[in-house]
């Protein structure tokens, strides 16, 4: 199978507190999580053009005792997806359906136990993919730089349809040499809005 290399710029954004959005905006770095619950797998995690979806993530995490997240606020970036395993092509997710008996067989041969979702922990996605992606750049000399997909959450914005209210594309950048830059989205910090 042959990727291809994205040659698209997308503007992204990111939800935190906001001195680290202010040091990001400034000329600091995004830490790559490496959570084991993060569903597209390790990586600096983004809302692709989805400014107000990431700025209630950072209010949620600010009700929560163990976040870092005092002040809500939003650091946009430009990020150029390069080679992307992009989650929204068929051809990934074929190749995905295709190596997950492998992924089967490897864990059994390790003894190591499926890893299962619950709620919005995505152990079983996380592993797979930390597991897949390697495998796959190994037998190609593929190196994948991002990697893409949505997300489908929340309730039915009305009766019956399958539109749902958090909806959202996801962007988990491996490679943090694609992000061209950082910039203060107009500002989009909790007092502001």
């Amino acid at each position: 199978m042959t990727y291809s290399d994205y040659q698209r710029l997308v503007i992204a954004f990111h939800g935190c507190d906001a001195r680290i959005a202010d040091r990001i905006a400034r000329g600091g770095i995004l830490r790559t999580s490496l959570n084991d619950y993060d569903w597209l797998g390790r990586g600096i995690y983004f809302w692709e053009h989805g400014p107000a979806r990431a700025l209630e993530w950072a209010r949620f995490m600010a009700t929560r005792k163990t976040s870092g997240v005092k002040r809500p606020a939003v650091v946009g970036a430009l990020i150029q997806l390069g080679n992307c395993f992009d989650l929204l092509d068929v051809k990934f997710t074929a190749v995905l359906k295709a190596m997950y008996p492998r992924f089967l067989a490897f864990l059994g041969g390790a003894g190591k136990p499926l890893p299962k979702n619950t709620g919005v922990l995505h152990h079983l996605d996380c592993a797979f993919l930390n597991w897949a992606i390697p495998e796959i750049e190994q037998r190609t000399d593929a190196r994948f730089q991002t990697v893409r997909g949505v997300f489908i959450e929340g309730e039915a914005v009305f009766p019956g349809g399958h539109i749902l209210e958090k909806s959202h594309i996801q962007i988990a950048v491996r490679d943090p040499g694609c992000i061209v830059g950082y910039f203060h989205p107009a500002r989009l910090h909790e007092a502001e809005i």
